[in-house]
């Protein structure tokens, strides 16, 4: 090549050969030639070994291929690159450009955009489905003793899951008590049936709210914090230090912060069960009913049966968002906008997690007539 500024194809057409020097004008033109190079399978060649003179306005232009490729989801290879090139583009290629709100002309429900969103949630449950197997596995190793688990960590996790949360359980707890007794208490009023609504808040609360009120507090709260604390972690390579130690990262940080959440999630199921009823009993006299009616009825309603059923979904409820939590944490990237997304991603899994598995529970329920 001359030492004007070159660009073509090579002979078979599956690399870009770019030469000369490019600190001077007019420049050749690169996207017409990457297009056609796009049409080719396997990695995306660029040959810049015969560049003479690096410019800024060069490096732009591959910038933007690679940028072009990355669009295309396909790899691209710089050859014959100086290290120094090499490590600027792998830095400003480092994080993918935001998409912002932009949409293709097709819309955002064309097919192969469904296409990908549901390729996507299938690679997202399979490996949630491997995620989980590895944390049973590690589960019952720790059970069998053959585990590398902290105690010290253990415990802190069952102070995390457990009395710290008193305070945010304790008043939602009592706010869903009383909103479950004023909707129930409006409309058994018209009957003069105001004393059935300790019937409504008990069952209510044994059997779905206080379980699923409880379950959604602590994805906002523990399952995040789960997720941050793996997360800054991750970021902070400790968890590839704890590998590079023979340590299984899973016995190690995931078993105690799941065992912690499924042991004390039953308690608070029944700390907030108790208090909804209390709420409940609050709005029921402001209608009317007196304490020992409340309590009568009480008596009448709960069951073990309603009891048992909130107690298994609190099981079922926090081994979902222990889950959701610690797989978001251990699969972040490595910088500080990973942590962010990491949380994010545990608290909305979680969420979508707890509704699907109260629906199918509640169908299971009334197929057994349970």
């Amino acid at each position: 090549m001359s030492e004007t500024a070159q660009a073509s194809l090579s002979t078979n057409g599956d690399q870009l050969l770019i030469g000369g020097d490019w600190s001077v004008s007019p420049l050749p033109t690169l996207d017409p030639l990457f297009e056609t190079l796009l049409e080719t399978q396997g990695p995306l060649n660029i040959d810049v070994g015969a560049v003479k003179q690096w410019d800024p306005r060069l490096e732009a232009k591959l910038l933007h291929l690679q940028r072009r490729a990355f669009a295309e989801q396909r790899d691209i290879e710089y050859l014959g690159a100086p290290d120094t090139q090499t490590q600027l583009m792998k830095l400003a290629t480092a994080v993918a450009p935001y998409a912002g709100t932009a949409t293709t002309s097709s819309g955002i429900f064309s097919l192969k955009n469904l296409r990908t969103t549901l390729a996507e949630i299938g690679d997202d449950l399979l490996e949630s489905l491997e995620f989980l197997g590895a944390t049973v596995n590690a589960v019952f190793r720790t059970l069998l003793g053959r585990s590398g688990m902290r105690r010290r960590e253990f415990i802190e996790s069952l102070a995390q899951a457990g009395p710290q949360a008193i305070g945010i359980i304790t008043l939602t707890s009592v706010l869903v008590g009383m909103i479950l007794a004023y909707l129930g208490a409006a409309q058994l009023q018209q009957f003069g049936a105001a004393v059935f609504v300790a019937d409504l808040v008990a069952i209510g609360m044994l059997r779905e709210m206080g379980a699923l009120m409880t379950a959604i507090v602590m994805a906002g709260r523990t399952g995040a914090a789960y997720a941050a604390q793996l997360s800054t972690m991750q970021s902070n390579e400790e968890i590839d230090a704890i590998s590079t130690l023979g340590i299984n990262p899973l016995d190690f940080l995931v078993v105690p912060r799941v065992l912690a959440l499924i042991l004390m999630m039953p308690l608070l199921v029944i700390y907030a069960d108790a208090l909804g009823i209390v709420g409940g009993a609050v709005v029921a006299g402001s209608m009317g009913v007196t304490p020992l009616q409340y309590a009568s009825q009480l008596g009448t309603a709960i069951t073990m049966t309603h009891f048992l059923v909130g107690i298994v979904k609190g099981l079922i409820f926090a081994a979902l968002i222990a889950t959701a939590g610690c797989r978001a944490g251990m699969n972040a990237g490595r910088n500080s906008e990973a942590v962010g997304r990491a949380t994010t991603e545990a608290v909305v899994t979680a969420v979508v997690y707890l509704i699907v598995a109260d629906a199918a529970i509640n169908i299971l329920c009334q197929l057994l007539g349970i």
